[in-house]
């Protein structure tokens, strides 16, 4: 079983006579500087490994801190109080 031919835009445009094709090209340019055109990187973003990113706006010694209390497993609620 073969797989129907798709029928794209351009095949429809390069259907037309010379005259109409020149018209809609010069539309579809004329349109595509108005609103920008497809900009590179633009669209959804593939998502790879990590969903979020997580950035410490931090000192230096408050990055320390949070990784010292990681890394010895410090329960900070404890430590505070309330």
């Amino acid at each position: 079983m073969t797989k129907p031919k798709i029928i794209t835009n351009d095949d429809l445009i390069k259907a037309l006579p010379k005259e109409r094709q020149d018209k809609i090209n010069a539309e579809v340019e004329k349109t595509v500087a108005k609103w920008g055109g497809v900009r590179a990187n633009s669209g959804r973003k593939r998502v790879t490994g990590q969903v979020l990113d997580f950035t410490k706006r931090l000192t230096e010694k408050e990055a320390r801190f949070i990784d010292y209390v990681r890394e010895h497993n410090i329960d900070v609620n404890d430590l505070m109080q309330g």
